[in-house]
């Protein structure tokens, strides 16, 4: 395996925590402090975050290169908020 291919691994992974501690939060809420734990689903989100950011930024500058485009943000931001007002008339979003 490749350096490249054990990072892609290694995003991969962070990418289902992140969706793990998403799911957390969904059932228990963003304040709950799991048992044995000293941070809150929302604190567990955002570290685990991070750990993906910065394997994203271990690919390199060839990976990254526009990874963070500001209007591709926006855009993204935009298509959400049109999906929530969607998701609010079929009734799925309070």
């Amino acid at each position: 395996m490749t350096r490249q291919e054990h990072l892609l691994t290694i995003i991969g992974e962070e990418c289902a925590e992140v969706h793990q501690r998403c799911s957390k939060a969904l059932r228990f809420g963003l304040q709950e402090v799991q048992p044995g734990q000293s941070l809150t689903n929302a604190q567990r989100i955002i570290q685990e975050f991070n750990d993906l950011v910065t394997v994203v930024k271990m690919m390199g500058e060839d990976f990254t290169k526009g990874a963070f485009d500001l209007k591709e943000m926006e855009a993204k931001e935009n298509k959400v908020e049109k999906y929530l007002l969607y998701s609010a008339e079929c009734g799925t979003v309070v």
